[in-house]
């Protein structure tokens, strides 16, 4: 099994929103494009009080170059790094409120059950 880079780890850990919804994430790959861009595809499973988890599958594409050393880095920055997982979790959390209106946001994610 392939060694996880610091990055990939800190984007693994669970995180609780501030309304109280937990993603627990089960998976997570991150594809290196050619263009220095990502895509992190996520395995979750989505908690929320008094309803039954959802199990995803979501891919986020992460486009800004910017990140790419961050994402390579066997020892990134640790504020780099607590800006990128922020950034993600943002994303994650933005992916969640819309993906039932915004057609866009649907297309990054699949309910699994």
């Amino acid at each position: 099994m392939e060694e996880r880079t610091p990055t990939e780890q800190a984007l693994s850990r669970p995180y609780v929103t501030a309304d109280g919804l937990r993603f627990d994430v089960t998976g997570l790959s991150v594809e290196h494009r050619p263009d220095r861009g990502a895509t992190l595809t996520y395995l979750l499973t989505v908690s929320r009080r008094g309803r039954p988890d959802e199990r995803w599958v979501v891919a986020l594409p992460w486009p800004d170059k910017s990140w790419a050393d961050v994402f390579a880095s066997p020892a990134p920055p640790p504020d780099r790094l607590d800006r990128l997982v922020r950034l993600v979790h943002a994303h994650l959390d933005e992916w969640w409120a819309t993906k039932a209106r915004n057609r866009r946001s649907a297309k990054l994610g699949r309910r699994l059950d």
